[in-house]
């Protein structure tokens, strides 16, 4: 299983903080966050996608009453 970007977002920014290298300290807080943000936009997909069947389930049952 390969390492998420989070994981190697936090490996890099340790590294930097061990070299004292900011930029690479940066590159790895910044990777963090986009793959924060990655998680963040799946999730949010699936919940619309969940409340699309909700409300098309909601409509088919209303016509077939």
């Amino acid at each position: 299983m390969p390492l998420s970007d989070d994981v190697k977002g936090k490996a890099k920014e340790v590294k930097g903080k061990a070299t004292d290298d900011k930029g690479k300290e940066l590159e790895g807080k910044a990777q963090q966050a986009a793959s924060k943000a990655k998680d963040t936009a799946k999730d949010l997909k699936e919940k619309a996608e969940d409340a699309f069947e909700g409300a098309k389930n909601a409509v088919k049952d209303a016509f077939n009453d």
